[in-house]
């Protein structure tokens, strides 16, 4: 594609050198270029890309988008200056990819939790429909049946353009993303055109970056202000802030809840750990999933189903049959009669929601073992509230590791008991070694028991000092049981 073609897609403030040339590539990283790339210089949070122009030249490039020029001008490049490099360059990619969203419906999902299970769901949902259909998420990216290995909840513009262009080359009719707080506040979706937007909840996460609750809430709600009007906003009022989301919106509004009547209105009316009975819109369907949570994530499903068009019976017909995502609450039962759910819960409303769940299933028949940790370099401010969480809702808590990162994993359970009195603490044991953590936890267990293993959810690793080392708590539990 021609320079001159992409940069339409930007205000350019200063052109140096020809804008007709063949541009086959567009990298953010110096590492990635080769001939014939643009390089995207961004000012980032770790490192500034202007400081690599010099390698991406060497490495191929024969233009430059920044917004400092470098000393040295190359004859042979062509430069771009903008005001906002990173603000630019998802629309720059949009343009380099052929503007694949005005060639598929993208309808993106955000908030603090729910966000992998309700995108994951629909894109099932809609292959069942007969749909070839894109899955942008945490735990893995689909174009129709291929998998494509995930790295962050929301790619970076260039990689999100690139695989959402491969799924409207392939035929996709739909894409059903996740779209993060930093993916958002980043303007990672720069460019992109949705044709419908869901809202699950909001709380605490990601105040490492955010620095305030406020700019977290403002970061979500962009997304809902940026709406076109043809899409749809649905979102959830049972949350406080569901109604804030939308109020900026141009998009057609429609929302969903577990209380109060609405568009999408539902009700839980038996459950266990094999599943649930929903009343949805005054229908009744059995579903394979457990826990009020979920059945929120499920009306979400249902509403966006059917703001896309679907009727209402075919949709109830394929909630039925969908089962729960990889690592969300996932129900494991032992000979020994006690139950272990591995689960992603890895911020203190998450873990309620979880604990909630377990407790509606349990009706006080049974104890709760809760397995929990601490991401390290990540909030400090949730460790102690993970902490008091837990111990309010469980009989017994193992506090250990949750990928220390950089920091000593001791330092993190510190952050975490100092949030508990010494009543909590006769509750309490600490083990930083994880995999003896959950051992112990099933152990403890007895007939009728819960086993509630937080954090990690559908994640294969532990990272530790830089290095990401396998480590699986299902499989940790399958080997626990297959020795009993």
């Amino acid at each position: 594609m021609k320079l001159e073609e992409i940069i339409k897609a930007v205000t350019v403030n200063e052109l140096i050198g020809s804008a007709d040339r063949d541009i086959t590539g567009i990298q953010i990283d110096s590492r990635l270029v080769g001939p014939g790339h643009l390089f995207v210089a961004i000012k980032g949070t770790q490192t500034d890309g202007h400081a690599y122009i010099q390698k991406a030249i060497e490495n191929g490039a024969c233009g430059i988008v920044c917004e400092q020029l470098p000393e040295e001008i190359r004859p042979e490049v062509t430069y771009i200056r903008l005001a906002d490099t990173e603000g630019a360059v998802g629309k720059l990619a949009t343009a380099f990819y052929g503007d694949p969203t005005s060639k598929l419906d993208l309808i993106g999902v955000t908030g603090t939790n729910g966000k992998t299970t309700i995108a994951t769901l629909l894109y099932k949902m809609f292959r069942q429909f007969g749909y070839k259909v894109g899955l942008l998420s945490t735990v893995c990216n689909y174009i129709d049946d291929e998998a494509i290995p995930a790295d962050h909840t929301t790619p970076d513009p260039i990689t999100l353009n690139r695989l959402l262009g491969r799924m409207a080359d392939e035929g996709c009719k739909y894409a059903f993303m996740e779209v993060s707080s930093h993916a958002i506040a980043q303007r990672r979706i720069a460019g992109l055109r949705f044709a419908g937007g869901i809202f699950t909840n909001i709380t605490r996460d990601h105040l490492d970056y955010h620095k305030t609750f406020e700019n977290y809430l403002k970061a979500k709600k962009a997304f809902f202000d940026n709406l076109p009007k043809s899409a749809f906003a649905l979102t959830n009022l049972d949350d406080k802030n569901g109604k804030v989301m939308v109020q900026n919106t141009k998009a057609r509004i429609a929302a969903y809840s577990l209380r109060t009547l609405c568009d999408f209105k539902g009700k839980v009316l038996e459950d266990g750990f094999d599943g649930m009975l929903l009343d949805i819109n005054n229908r009744e369907v059995n579903v394979r999933f457990i826990g009020r949570f979920n059945a929120s994530n499920l009306l979400a499903v249902y509403g966006a189903a059917c703001l896309l068009g679907k009727p209402s019976e075919e949709v109830l017909i394929a909630l039925s049959t969908l089962c729960p995502v990889a690592g969300r609450f996932d129900a494991l039962r032992s000979r020994r009669g006690y139950t272990a759910i591995v689960d992603y819960a890895h911020t203190p409303d998450a873990l309620v929601n979880v604990l909630n769940a377990i407790h509606e299933v349990l009706r006080g028949h049974g104890r709760v073992i809760t397995v929990v940790g601490a991401g390290g370099n990540r909030d400090k401010g949730k460790r102690p509230l993970m902490a008091q969480e837990a111990v309010k809702q469980s009989d017994k808590v193992i506090i250990t590791s949750d990928n220390p990162r950089f920091e000593d994993p001791q330092d993190i359970i510190n952050d975490m008991l100092a949030g508990l009195d010494k009543d909590d603490m006769k509750k309490v044991l600490s083990i930083v070694d994880r995999k003896e953590a959950i051992r112990t936890a099933c152990m403890l267990a007895q007939p009728q028991d819960v086993v509630l293993i937080a954090g990690k959810g559908h994640e294969n690793y532990q990272e530790i000092k830089g290095v990401k080392h396998h480590f699986d708590d299902k499989e940790i539990v399958n080997g626990i049981f297959a020795d009993e």
